[in-house]
């Protein structure tokens, strides 16, 4: 399916090849000539997602003009970039970046490996953490005790447990953005929201602008539901969006949808400031574009710092009413993986087409788990928990991060101050091979692929904080191990370059 194409100005080009120059470069580089170095610049925004693939370039006159370069440095260069297959070119219709045809485009999401099947392999695949309990089992105990009255009715309620929605909707009040509980519709998980606002808002064929990189399980959901993929480039480090980008996009690509992560990004980890939120929601009401906020992340703070306060106001904060920001929460990863409950935010007749609609769909969520979490939310019992979730993230991602900056001192990343996710360059390496070799190892690790559209990210891995001790140092030995096949060239198949980088 045809993709938007977008155009990347001489200027802006010129920016983000000036950003790479702080990178430092490795021991006894030589520099190389202009047009190499050039080409290698633009291969590189492409594959970590800075240049989206099918973006038109500028012509040549006006990169050189902006590099301040001869246009015969600049058309090398773009010739060197067609033969690697990063680039084509028509005569009339100028050129736009591609991926070559052997570079991996990964199709599906992330799957679990089933407890029974983990054997001696440490799983880095998932970002999901074991059951904090106590609480789970007391909350299922309580939900056990409210069931009697509910198994006298037929069990189905399609927008939710009216005592749940209600008890959402009051949190919700609570953070300072008024909500009635005809605004919340509970789902089978946080897909089950997004599985339903995309078929209700975007059929297919329709723009979806994601972030880029995203939640690959998201991505393939959309992908399934034949949307039409808009990448949009976070900015750098974790600092959240390129607002520049997503003003672009939003008024040049017109998307049905805007799918983004503002609490502790999946996978980067980015935290997205107050600022950038009241203006990408103004960007979307007047584009007319349907922002969904996920926030299954915005609990898991780990820094002591936002203990008194110190989170941005959630997105929906700028639209109390719904009518452009749909808000979804799920207690997946705050609580529990197992805990299958999500619930969406929006507007009273929004709300209404998704229950509507749900008659074609699941029908309605699993009852024991929505009085359980309804016992969390009431008791304080979700509080506690949540405070054991953070805790033992925290210890996971510290000595994840001390392991890593022992065994692999070449690879980078930035530290988030929450979530579950680590964004790792592999120090040059390609992350399709290093996810083949990891399962040599002994370790399993999802490869930056996963999470971008058409193929960026080759060089990136995820890690998540889902091990802690000297399982997290058993897991950096392993990836450690994993780069050292790749680096000897000993993984096998030739789908994916060892190395992405010159």
């Amino acid at each position: 399916m045809a993709q938007w194409t977008s155009a990347v100005g001489a200027a802006q080009l010129a920016r983000l090849l000036t950003s790479q120059q702080d990178r430092p470069a490795g021991p006894g580089t030589r520099r190389p000539p202009a047009y190499r170095a050039l080409a290698d610049g633009i291969r590189l925004l492409v594959l970590e997602g800075r240049v989206p693939v099918a973006a038109r370039l500028p012509a040549e006159r006006e990169l050189a003009l902006a590099l301040s370069v001869s246009r015969t440095t600049v058309a090398a260069a773009y010739e060197a970039l067609r033969g690697e297959g990063f680039l084509e070119s028509r005569r009339g219709a100028g050129s736009w970046t591609a991926v070559p045809a052997g570079n991996p485009i990964p199709a599906r999401g992330l799957e679990p490996l089933p407890p029974e099947a983990l054997g001696s392999v440490i799983d880095l695949g998932c970002a999901s953490l074991p059951a904090p309990e106590p609480w789970l089992t007391r909350a299922v105990q309580g939900a056990l005790e409210e069931l009697p009255p509910y198994a006298h009715t037929h069990g189905d309620y399609p927008a939710g447990l009216p005592a749940l929605r209600s008890m959402i909707a009051e949190r919700y009040t609570a953070r300072g953005i008024p909500t009635m509980p005809e605004q919340i519709m509970v789902t089978t998980g946080a897909m089950g929201a997004i599985d339903a606002i995309c078929h209700l808002f975007a059929g297919r064929g329709e723009r979806i602008a994601v972030e880029s990189p995203s939640y690959a399980n998201i991505l393939q959901l959309m992908r399934e539901a034949g949307a039409r993929l808009v990448p949009v480039a976070m900015a750098e480090g974790l600092s959240g969006w390129d607002m520049d980008r997503w003003r672009q996009v939003l008024r040049e690509a017109a998307p049905r949808i805007a799918y983004v992560v503002a609490d502790f990004h999946n996978p980067t980890g980015a935290l997205a400031d107050e600022d950038q939120r009241r203006r990408l929601v103004d960007a979307a009401r007047s584009a007319g574009t349907v922002l969904v906020a996920d926030e299954t992340m915005s609990e898991l703070w780990l820094d002591e710092d936002f203990r008194d306060g110190g989170m941005p106001r959630p997105v929906c904060g700028f639209d109390p009413a719904g009518s452009t920001v749909i808000t979804v929460g799920s207690a997946s990863k705050a609580f529990w993986a197992g805990m299958r409950i999500g619930w969406v935010r929006a507007a009273p007749d929004v709300v209404r087409s998704l229950v509507a609609a749900r008659a074609y769909a699941d029908l309605g969520t699993p009852v024991l788990e929505q009085l359980a979490v309804n016992w969390l939310f009431s008791t304080g019992g979700w509080a506690e928990a949540v405070e054991l979730r953070r805790v033992q993230a925290r210890e996971n991602r510290d000595a994840l991060v001390t392991a890593l900056r022992r065994e692999l001192p070449d690879w980078e990343f930035e530290v988030p101050r929450g979530g579950l996710t680590l964004w790792v360059r592999a120090g040059g390496l390609s992350g399709s091979r290093l996810a083949e070799a990891g399962e040599r190892v002994g370790v399993r690790v999802p490869s930056g692929p996963r999470f971008g559209v058409d193929g960026a990210f080759e060089g990136y891995v995820r890690l998540p904080f889902t091990v802690g001790g000297a399982v997290a140092d058993e897991a950096a030995v392993r990836l450690a191990a994993a780069a050292r096949l790749v680096e000897s060239g000993m993984t096998g198949g030739s789908e994916a370059p060892r190395t992405f980088v010159a």
